[in-house]
Protein backbone atom coordinates (compact mmCIF):
# COMPACT_ATOMS: atom_id res chain seq x y z
CA UNK A 1 0.00 0.00 0.00
CA UNK A 2 1.49 3.39 -0.99
CA UNK A 3 2.41 5.72 1.81
CA UNK A 4 0.07 8.67 2.35
CA UNK A 5 1.82 11.99 1.69
CA UNK A 6 2.17 14.47 4.52
CA UNK A 7 0.53 17.88 4.16
CA UNK A 8 3.89 19.41 3.30
CA UNK A 9 4.68 16.77 0.70
CA UNK A 10 1.22 17.22 -0.81
CA UNK A 11 1.51 20.97 -1.11
CA UNK A 12 4.98 20.69 -2.62
CA UNK A 13 3.68 18.30 -5.25
CA UNK A 14 0.68 20.56 -5.93
CA UNK A 15 2.68 23.76 -6.30
CA UNK A 16 5.24 22.07 -8.55
CA UNK A 17 2.55 20.92 -10.99
CA UNK A 18 0.54 24.14 -10.90
CA UNK A 19 3.57 26.40 -11.30
CA UNK A 20 4.41 24.69 -14.59
CA UNK A 21 1.16 26.10 -15.99
CA UNK A 22 2.15 29.74 -15.33
CA UNK A 23 4.24 31.26 -18.16
CA UNK A 24 7.03 33.69 -17.37
CA UNK A 25 5.04 36.44 -19.13
CA UNK A 26 2.48 36.26 -16.30
CA UNK A 27 5.12 37.25 -13.76
CA UNK A 28 6.35 40.72 -12.93
CA UNK A 29 9.77 41.88 -14.02
CA UNK A 30 11.49 42.17 -10.64
CA UNK A 31 8.81 42.06 -7.95
CA UNK A 32 8.33 38.71 -6.22
CA UNK A 33 4.94 37.03 -6.69
CA UNK A 34 3.79 33.76 -5.10
CA UNK A 35 4.76 30.58 -6.88
CA UNK A 36 1.04 29.77 -7.07
CA UNK A 37 -2.06 30.90 -5.19
CA UNK A 38 -2.12 33.68 -2.60
CA UNK A 39 0.63 35.76 -0.95
CA UNK A 40 0.55 38.25 1.89
CA UNK A 41 3.12 39.22 4.59
CA UNK A 42 6.85 38.74 4.03
CA UNK A 43 8.34 36.29 6.52
CA UNK A 44 11.80 35.11 7.46
CA UNK A 45 13.67 37.68 5.36
CA UNK A 46 17.34 36.87 5.93
CA UNK A 47 20.75 36.29 4.36
CA UNK A 48 21.82 32.66 4.70
CA UNK A 49 24.30 30.40 2.90
CA UNK A 50 25.24 32.92 0.23
CA UNK A 51 21.81 34.26 -0.74
CA UNK A 52 18.82 36.18 0.53
CA UNK A 53 15.86 34.06 1.63
CA UNK A 54 12.35 35.46 1.63
CA UNK A 55 9.48 33.40 2.96
CA UNK A 56 5.90 34.61 2.72
CA UNK A 57 2.37 34.00 3.96
CA UNK A 58 0.96 31.62 1.42
CA UNK A 59 -2.27 29.86 0.50
CA UNK A 60 -1.17 27.72 -2.44
CA UNK A 61 -4.55 26.21 -3.21
CA UNK A 62 -6.43 29.41 -4.03
CA UNK A 63 -5.96 33.07 -4.92
CA UNK A 64 -7.84 34.18 -1.82
CA UNK A 65 -6.68 34.04 1.79
CA UNK A 66 -6.88 30.60 3.38
CA UNK A 67 -4.98 28.26 5.71
CA UNK A 68 -1.56 29.84 5.97
CA UNK A 69 1.61 28.10 4.79
CA UNK A 70 5.09 29.55 4.25
CA UNK A 71 6.14 30.02 0.63
CA UNK A 72 9.83 30.42 -0.08
CA UNK A 73 12.12 32.08 -2.64
CA UNK A 74 15.82 32.94 -2.77
CA UNK A 75 17.87 35.56 -4.61
CA UNK A 76 21.46 36.73 -4.90
CA UNK A 77 20.65 40.18 -6.33
CA UNK A 78 17.26 41.07 -4.72
CA UNK A 79 15.73 41.29 -8.21
CA UNK A 80 15.63 37.79 -9.70
CA UNK A 81 13.96 35.17 -7.52
CA UNK A 82 14.26 31.39 -7.54
CA UNK A 83 11.33 29.56 -6.01
CA UNK A 84 11.95 26.91 -3.38
CA UNK A 85 9.49 24.27 -2.15
CA UNK A 86 6.92 25.32 0.43
CA UNK A 87 8.74 25.60 3.76
CA UNK A 88 5.94 25.18 6.32
CA UNK A 89 2.44 23.69 6.23
CA UNK A 90 -0.18 23.67 9.02
CA UNK A 91 0.39 20.05 9.99
CA UNK A 92 0.83 19.96 13.77
CA UNK A 93 -1.41 20.48 16.76
CA UNK A 94 0.35 23.78 17.51
CA UNK A 95 -0.40 25.28 14.08
CA UNK A 96 -3.32 23.29 12.66
CA UNK A 97 -5.21 26.49 11.80
CA UNK A 98 -2.22 28.11 10.11
CA UNK A 99 1.47 28.93 10.15
CA UNK A 100 1.25 32.71 10.47
CA UNK A 101 3.89 35.41 10.11
CA UNK A 102 7.36 35.23 11.61
CA UNK A 103 11.06 35.53 10.94
CA UNK A 104 14.37 33.67 10.64
CA UNK A 105 17.89 33.76 12.07
CA UNK A 106 21.03 31.73 11.51
CA UNK A 107 22.11 29.71 14.54
CA UNK A 108 25.73 29.55 15.75
CA UNK A 109 26.02 26.00 14.38
CA UNK A 110 25.03 27.14 10.86
CA UNK A 111 21.40 26.07 10.73
CA UNK A 112 18.42 28.32 9.97
CA UNK A 113 15.88 28.85 12.74
CA UNK A 114 12.36 29.88 11.74
CA UNK A 115 10.07 31.45 14.31
CA UNK A 116 6.39 31.84 13.47
CA UNK A 117 2.92 32.15 14.94
CA UNK A 118 1.10 28.86 15.18
CA UNK A 119 -2.66 29.19 15.29
CA UNK A 120 -4.90 26.67 17.05
CA UNK A 121 -8.57 26.81 16.07
CA UNK A 122 -11.34 27.75 18.43
CA UNK A 123 -13.12 24.86 20.05
CA UNK A 124 -15.51 24.17 22.88
CA UNK A 125 -14.39 26.19 25.85
CA UNK A 126 -11.84 28.49 24.21
CA UNK A 127 -11.36 30.98 21.42
CA UNK A 128 -8.70 30.74 18.72
CA UNK A 129 -5.22 30.58 20.25
CA UNK A 130 -2.13 32.26 18.79
CA UNK A 131 1.30 31.29 20.12
CA UNK A 132 4.88 31.28 18.89
CA UNK A 133 6.57 28.23 17.37
CA UNK A 134 10.00 27.36 15.96
CA UNK A 135 11.41 25.07 13.28
CA UNK A 136 15.04 24.40 12.39
CA UNK A 137 16.55 23.32 9.10
CA UNK A 138 19.06 23.66 6.30
CA UNK A 139 17.42 26.51 4.41
CA UNK A 140 15.11 24.21 2.42
CA UNK A 141 13.67 21.61 4.79
CA UNK A 142 12.69 22.35 8.38
CA UNK A 143 11.76 20.29 11.43
CA UNK A 144 9.29 21.75 13.89
CA UNK A 145 10.11 21.66 17.58
CA UNK A 146 8.11 18.93 19.32
CA UNK A 147 7.61 21.32 22.23
CA UNK A 148 5.76 23.90 20.08
CA UNK A 149 4.47 26.39 20.91
CA UNK A 150 7.57 27.69 22.68
CA UNK A 151 6.03 31.03 23.72
CA UNK A 152 2.50 30.65 25.02
CA UNK A 153 -0.19 32.89 26.39
CA UNK A 154 0.52 31.93 29.97
CA UNK A 155 3.88 33.74 29.65
CA UNK A 156 2.11 37.05 29.02
CA UNK A 157 1.50 39.61 31.75
CA UNK A 158 -2.07 40.24 32.85
CA UNK A 159 -4.30 42.04 30.40
CA UNK A 160 -2.78 40.72 27.16
CA UNK A 161 -4.70 38.78 24.52
CA UNK A 162 -3.87 35.26 23.38
CA UNK A 163 -6.17 35.71 20.39
CA UNK A 164 -4.13 38.70 19.19
CA UNK A 165 -0.58 37.51 19.91
CA UNK A 166 1.56 37.06 16.82
CA UNK A 167 4.32 37.92 14.32
CA UNK A 168 7.60 37.25 16.18
CA UNK A 169 10.76 38.93 14.83
CA UNK A 170 13.84 37.07 16.08
CA UNK A 171 17.53 38.03 16.24
CA UNK A 172 20.74 36.75 17.86
CA UNK A 173 22.85 39.12 19.93
CA UNK A 174 25.68 38.67 22.43
CA UNK A 175 25.14 34.93 22.70
CA UNK A 176 21.37 35.09 23.26
CA UNK A 177 18.23 35.08 21.17
CA UNK A 178 15.65 37.84 21.38
CA UNK A 179 12.33 38.36 19.69
CA UNK A 180 9.65 41.01 19.61
CA UNK A 181 6.02 40.01 19.14
CA UNK A 182 2.69 41.80 18.89
CA UNK A 183 -0.13 41.53 21.38
CA UNK A 184 -3.22 43.51 22.28
CA UNK A 185 -3.66 44.89 25.78
CA UNK A 186 -7.10 45.43 27.23
CA UNK A 187 -6.31 49.12 27.91
CA UNK A 188 -3.20 50.08 25.96
CA UNK A 189 -4.26 48.18 22.80
CA UNK A 190 -1.43 47.43 20.35
CA UNK A 191 1.74 46.53 22.24
CA UNK A 192 5.17 45.16 21.37
CA UNK A 193 6.60 42.62 23.80
CA UNK A 194 10.24 41.53 24.15
CA UNK A 195 11.24 37.92 24.89
CA UNK A 196 14.65 36.31 25.53
CA UNK A 197 16.11 32.81 25.10
CA UNK A 198 19.49 31.11 25.57
CA UNK A 199 18.92 28.62 22.74
CA UNK A 200 15.95 29.78 20.61
CA UNK A 201 13.67 27.15 22.15
CA UNK A 202 13.20 28.02 25.85
CA UNK A 203 11.85 31.56 26.14
CA UNK A 204 10.90 34.04 28.85
CA UNK A 205 9.12 37.39 28.83
CA UNK A 206 11.37 40.41 29.38
CA UNK A 207 9.44 43.67 29.02
CA UNK A 208 6.97 45.83 27.13
CA UNK A 209 8.88 47.89 24.56
CA UNK A 210 6.10 50.25 23.47
CA UNK A 211 2.32 50.55 23.20
CA UNK A 212 -0.01 52.60 21.06
CA UNK A 213 -2.11 53.72 24.07
CA UNK A 214 -5.14 53.70 21.78
CA UNK A 215 -3.67 56.48 19.62
CA UNK A 216 -1.88 54.87 16.68
CA UNK A 217 -4.53 52.38 15.66
CA UNK A 218 -5.65 49.40 17.71
CA UNK A 219 -3.81 46.11 17.19
CA UNK A 220 -0.16 46.46 16.14
CA UNK A 221 1.12 43.75 13.77
CA UNK A 222 4.42 42.63 12.22
CA UNK A 223 7.01 44.33 14.46
CA UNK A 224 10.66 44.74 13.51
CA UNK A 225 13.32 46.13 15.84
CA UNK A 226 16.85 47.12 14.86
CA UNK A 227 19.63 49.67 15.26
CA UNK A 228 20.34 51.97 12.32
CA UNK A 229 22.64 54.97 11.97
CA UNK A 230 22.73 55.73 15.68
CA UNK A 231 18.99 55.28 16.25
CA UNK A 232 16.81 52.36 17.27
CA UNK A 233 13.92 51.68 14.92
CA UNK A 234 10.70 49.89 15.78
CA UNK A 235 8.46 49.15 12.79
CA UNK A 236 4.83 48.23 13.35
CA UNK A 237 1.76 47.82 11.16
CA UNK A 238 -1.31 49.13 13.02
CA UNK A 239 -4.89 48.20 12.27
CA UNK A 240 -7.86 50.58 12.61
CA UNK A 241 -5.85 53.78 12.36
CA UNK A 242 -7.48 57.19 12.20
CA UNK A 243 -6.41 59.75 9.63
CA UNK A 244 -4.39 62.70 10.91
CA UNK A 245 -4.86 66.32 9.87
CA UNK A 246 -1.28 66.61 8.64
CA UNK A 247 -1.74 63.67 6.21
CA UNK A 248 1.00 61.73 7.96
CA UNK A 249 -1.34 58.79 8.57
CA UNK A 250 -4.41 57.61 6.69
CA UNK A 251 -7.40 55.70 8.04
CA UNK A 252 -7.32 51.91 8.11
CA UNK A 253 -4.21 49.71 8.04
CA UNK A 254 -0.96 51.66 8.19
CA UNK A 255 2.76 51.29 8.69
CA UNK A 256 4.60 53.24 11.38
CA UNK A 257 8.26 53.79 12.22
CA UNK A 258 9.03 54.63 15.84
CA UNK A 259 12.55 56.04 16.14
CA UNK A 260 14.21 56.31 19.51
CA UNK A 261 16.86 55.07 21.93
CA UNK A 262 17.30 51.57 23.31
CA UNK A 263 19.30 50.40 26.32
CA UNK A 264 20.34 46.76 25.67
CA UNK A 265 21.03 46.27 29.38
CA UNK A 266 17.72 47.46 30.82
CA UNK A 267 15.83 46.79 27.56
CA UNK A 268 14.13 50.17 27.81
CA UNK A 269 13.03 51.75 24.53
CA UNK A 270 12.38 55.52 24.53
CA UNK A 271 10.35 56.71 21.57
CA UNK A 272 11.54 60.03 20.08
CA UNK A 273 9.97 60.30 16.61
CA UNK A 274 6.91 58.81 14.90
CA UNK A 275 6.45 58.75 11.13
CA UNK A 276 4.74 56.77 8.41
CA UNK A 277 6.88 54.15 6.69
CA UNK A 278 5.02 54.43 3.37
CA UNK A 279 2.35 56.94 2.34
CA UNK A 280 0.79 54.91 -0.43
CA UNK A 281 -2.23 52.83 -1.19
CA UNK A 282 -0.71 49.33 -1.26
CA UNK A 283 1.91 48.69 1.42
CA UNK A 284 1.78 46.63 4.61
CA UNK A 285 3.76 44.41 7.00
CA UNK A 286 7.34 45.47 6.16
CA UNK A 287 10.22 43.29 7.32
CA UNK A 288 13.96 43.94 7.20
CA UNK A 289 17.22 42.06 7.15
CA UNK A 290 20.88 42.97 7.39
CA UNK A 291 22.86 42.38 4.20
CA UNK A 292 26.47 41.13 4.35
CA UNK A 293 27.69 44.59 3.30
CA UNK A 294 25.95 46.23 6.26
CA UNK A 295 22.88 47.59 4.48
CA UNK A 296 19.51 47.33 6.22
CA UNK A 297 17.13 46.04 3.50
CA UNK A 298 13.33 46.21 3.78
CA UNK A 299 10.58 44.51 1.81
CA UNK A 300 6.80 44.67 2.30
CA UNK A 301 3.56 43.19 1.04
CA UNK A 302 2.49 45.35 -1.91
CA UNK A 303 -1.18 45.28 -0.99
CA UNK A 304 -3.51 46.23 1.84
CA UNK A 305 -6.32 44.19 3.31
CA UNK A 306 -8.99 46.68 2.24
CA UNK A 307 -7.88 46.32 -1.37
CA UNK A 308 -8.05 42.52 -1.50
CA UNK A 309 -11.83 42.22 -1.42
CA UNK A 310 -13.31 41.70 -4.87
CA UNK A 311 -9.95 42.56 -6.42
CA UNK A 312 -9.64 41.85 -10.13
CA UNK A 313 -7.94 38.53 -10.84
CA UNK A 314 -5.66 39.39 -13.74
CA UNK A 315 -3.17 36.62 -12.95
CA UNK A 316 -3.25 32.98 -11.83
CA UNK A 317 -1.68 34.21 -8.56
CA UNK A 318 -2.50 37.03 -6.11
CA UNK A 319 -0.16 39.32 -4.20
CA UNK A 320 3.35 40.60 -4.65
CA UNK A 321 6.23 42.08 -2.67
CA UNK A 322 7.65 45.56 -3.02
CA UNK A 323 11.01 46.20 -4.57
CA UNK A 324 13.54 45.73 -1.73
CA UNK A 325 14.65 49.06 -0.28
CA UNK A 326 17.76 50.32 1.49
CA UNK A 327 17.05 52.08 4.78
CA UNK A 328 18.91 54.87 6.52
CA UNK A 329 18.25 57.43 9.24
CA UNK A 330 19.07 61.08 8.49
CA UNK A 331 18.25 64.06 10.70
CA UNK A 332 16.04 61.84 12.82
CA UNK A 333 13.99 60.56 9.88
CA UNK A 334 13.77 57.12 8.26
CA UNK A 335 14.80 57.25 4.59
CA UNK A 336 14.33 54.54 2.00
CA UNK A 337 15.50 54.06 -1.58
CA UNK A 338 15.40 51.22 -4.11
CA UNK A 339 18.26 48.78 -3.67
CA UNK A 340 21.24 49.84 -5.75
CA UNK A 341 21.11 46.52 -7.60
CA UNK A 342 18.24 48.00 -9.63
CA UNK A 343 20.82 49.84 -11.72
CA UNK A 344 21.93 46.49 -13.20
CA UNK A 345 18.56 46.39 -14.99
CA UNK A 346 19.06 49.72 -16.74
CA UNK A 347 18.79 49.17 -20.50
CA UNK A 348 19.83 52.57 -21.77
CA UNK A 349 19.31 56.16 -20.71
CA UNK A 350 17.41 59.24 -21.84
CA UNK A 351 18.69 62.39 -20.15
CA UNK A 352 16.92 65.71 -20.69
CA UNK A 353 18.14 68.84 -18.88
CA UNK A 354 16.70 72.34 -18.59
CA UNK A 355 13.36 71.26 -20.07
CA UNK A 356 10.67 73.91 -19.80
CA UNK A 357 7.12 72.58 -19.61
CA UNK A 358 3.86 74.49 -19.66
CA UNK A 359 1.06 72.84 -21.62
CA UNK A 360 0.75 69.06 -21.22
CA UNK A 361 3.41 67.38 -23.27
CA UNK A 362 5.26 64.11 -23.73
CA UNK A 363 9.03 64.16 -23.80
CA UNK A 364 11.10 62.21 -26.32
CA UNK A 365 12.31 58.83 -25.09
CA UNK A 366 10.27 58.96 -21.87
CA UNK A 367 7.59 56.27 -21.79
CA UNK A 368 7.04 52.69 -20.65
CA UNK A 369 5.74 50.44 -17.89
CA UNK A 370 9.12 49.01 -16.92
CA UNK A 371 11.05 52.14 -16.11
CA UNK A 372 13.26 53.92 -13.58
CA UNK A 373 12.33 57.61 -13.98
CA UNK A 374 13.85 60.53 -12.07
CA UNK A 375 12.35 64.01 -12.37
CA UNK A 376 13.96 67.04 -10.75
CA UNK A 377 11.58 69.96 -10.42
CA UNK A 378 13.43 73.27 -10.15
CA UNK A 379 10.79 75.03 -8.08
CA UNK A 380 12.94 78.03 -7.16
CA UNK A 381 13.59 78.71 -10.84
CA UNK A 382 9.90 78.32 -11.72
CA UNK A 383 8.36 81.09 -9.58
CA UNK A 384 5.05 81.25 -11.47
CA UNK A 385 4.36 77.51 -11.42
CA UNK A 386 1.83 76.64 -8.76
CA UNK A 387 1.31 73.00 -9.72
CA UNK A 388 3.39 70.42 -11.59
CA UNK A 389 1.76 67.19 -12.79
CA UNK A 390 3.17 63.95 -14.09
CA UNK A 391 0.94 61.34 -15.66
CA UNK A 392 1.99 57.76 -16.37
CA UNK A 393 0.34 54.57 -17.63
CA UNK A 394 -1.46 56.96 -19.97
CA UNK A 395 -3.51 56.12 -23.07
CA UNK A 396 -7.09 56.48 -24.26
CA UNK A 397 -8.21 58.67 -21.38
CA UNK A 398 -6.63 56.44 -18.72
CA UNK A 399 -3.78 57.65 -16.55
CA UNK A 400 -2.41 57.83 -13.02
CA UNK A 401 -1.40 61.31 -11.92
CA UNK A 402 1.15 62.77 -9.52
CA UNK A 403 0.25 66.38 -8.64
CA UNK A 404 2.78 68.58 -6.90
CA UNK A 405 1.34 71.78 -5.46
CA UNK A 406 4.59 73.67 -5.14
CA UNK A 407 3.12 76.69 -3.42
CA UNK A 408 1.45 74.59 -0.70
CA UNK A 409 4.10 71.89 -0.26
CA UNK A 410 1.65 69.08 -0.97
CA UNK A 411 1.72 66.09 -3.30
CA UNK A 412 -1.26 64.01 -4.43
CA UNK A 413 -0.98 60.53 -5.92
CA UNK A 414 -4.21 59.88 -7.81
CA UNK A 415 -5.15 56.65 -9.62
CA UNK A 416 -8.85 57.57 -9.94
CA UNK A 417 -8.53 57.49 -13.74
CA UNK A 418 -6.43 54.32 -14.02
CA UNK A 419 -9.40 52.25 -15.18
CA UNK A 420 -10.32 50.64 -11.86
CA UNK A 421 -14.01 50.17 -11.16
CA UNK A 422 -13.52 49.23 -7.50
CA UNK A 423 -14.79 51.26 -4.57
CA UNK A 424 -11.46 51.60 -2.76
CA UNK A 425 -9.13 54.44 -1.88
CA UNK A 426 -7.60 55.90 -5.04
CA UNK A 427 -5.88 59.07 -3.80
CA UNK A 428 -3.32 59.97 -1.17
CA UNK A 429 -2.24 63.50 -0.18
CA UNK A 430 1.05 64.01 1.62
CA UNK A 431 3.12 66.96 2.76
CA UNK A 432 6.30 67.26 0.73
CA UNK A 433 8.06 70.49 -0.17
CA UNK A 434 11.05 71.39 -2.34
CA UNK A 435 14.40 71.36 -0.57
CA UNK A 436 16.74 74.18 -1.43
CA UNK A 437 14.43 75.00 -4.32
CA UNK A 438 14.43 71.46 -5.73
CA UNK A 439 11.80 68.69 -5.58
CA UNK A 440 13.03 65.26 -6.67
CA UNK A 441 10.74 62.41 -7.73
CA UNK A 442 11.93 58.91 -8.56
CA UNK A 443 9.25 56.65 -10.00
CA UNK A 444 9.87 52.90 -10.44
CA UNK A 445 7.42 51.06 -12.70
CA UNK A 446 7.12 47.30 -13.12
CA UNK A 447 3.95 46.56 -15.11
CA UNK A 448 1.13 47.28 -12.60
CA UNK A 449 3.49 48.23 -9.75
CA UNK A 450 4.37 51.85 -9.03
CA UNK A 451 6.78 52.97 -6.30
CA UNK A 452 7.51 56.66 -5.82
CA UNK A 453 10.45 58.01 -3.81
CA UNK A 454 10.57 61.71 -2.96
CA UNK A 455 13.49 64.00 -2.08
CA UNK A 456 16.09 61.25 -2.21
CA UNK A 457 14.06 58.83 -0.11
CA UNK A 458 12.61 61.10 2.58
CA UNK A 459 9.14 59.78 1.64
CA UNK A 460 7.95 56.73 -0.28
CA UNK A 461 4.55 55.97 -1.79
CA UNK A 462 3.52 52.56 -3.14
CA UNK A 463 0.51 51.68 -5.28
CA UNK A 464 -0.88 49.20 -7.77
CA UNK A 465 -2.23 50.59 -11.02
CA UNK A 466 -5.07 48.68 -12.65
CA UNK A 467 -4.32 49.78 -16.20
CA UNK A 468 -3.61 47.62 -19.24
CA UNK A 469 0.10 47.45 -20.08
CA UNK A 470 -0.53 48.93 -23.52
CA UNK A 471 -1.06 52.25 -21.74
CA UNK A 472 2.58 53.29 -21.48
CA UNK A 473 2.50 57.04 -22.11
CA UNK A 474 4.07 59.59 -19.76
CA UNK A 475 3.32 63.31 -19.90
CA UNK A 476 4.14 66.47 -17.97
CA UNK A 477 2.31 69.77 -17.40
CA UNK A 478 2.42 72.94 -15.31
CA UNK A 479 -0.28 75.30 -14.04
CA UNK A 480 0.16 79.02 -13.37
CA UNK A 481 3.40 79.26 -15.29
CA UNK A 482 6.12 77.11 -16.82
CA UNK A 483 8.23 74.70 -14.81
CA UNK A 484 11.87 73.79 -15.39
CA UNK A 485 12.73 70.10 -15.20
CA UNK A 486 15.61 67.67 -15.49
CA UNK A 487 14.38 64.24 -16.54
CA UNK A 488 16.32 60.97 -16.58
CA UNK A 489 14.70 57.76 -17.83
CA UNK A 490 16.14 54.26 -17.68
CA UNK A 491 14.13 51.49 -19.35
CA UNK A 492 14.45 48.31 -17.29
CA UNK A 493 15.33 44.92 -18.66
Amino acid sequence: MPRTMTKLEAVREFERKEAEKIPASERLGFHLTPLVGWMNDPNGFCYYNGCFHLFYQYHPYNTVWGPMHWGHAVTTDLLHWDYQPCALAPDSSADSAGCFSGSAVETPDGRLLLMYTGVQPASTGHKEIQAQCVAVGDGRDFVKDRANPVITGDMLPDGFSTVDFRDPKIWYENGRYYCVASSRHVIDQGTILLFESPDGHAWKFVTVLDSCHDQLGKMWECPDFFALDGSQVLLVSPQEMRATDDSEFHAGEGTVALLGRYDPVTHAFARQKVQAVDYGLDFYAPQTTLAPDGRRIMVAWMQTWANTHNAPQHHPWFGRMTLPRELSVKQGRLYQNPVRELETLWAGETRLTDVQVDERTALPGIRGRSLDLTVKVHAAESPDCRRFTLRFAEAGGLFTEIRCDLDRGELAFDRSHCGSRRDIAHTRHIKVAPRDGLLTLRLILDKDCAELFLNDGACALTALVDTALEADGISFAADGGPVRLDVIGHPLK
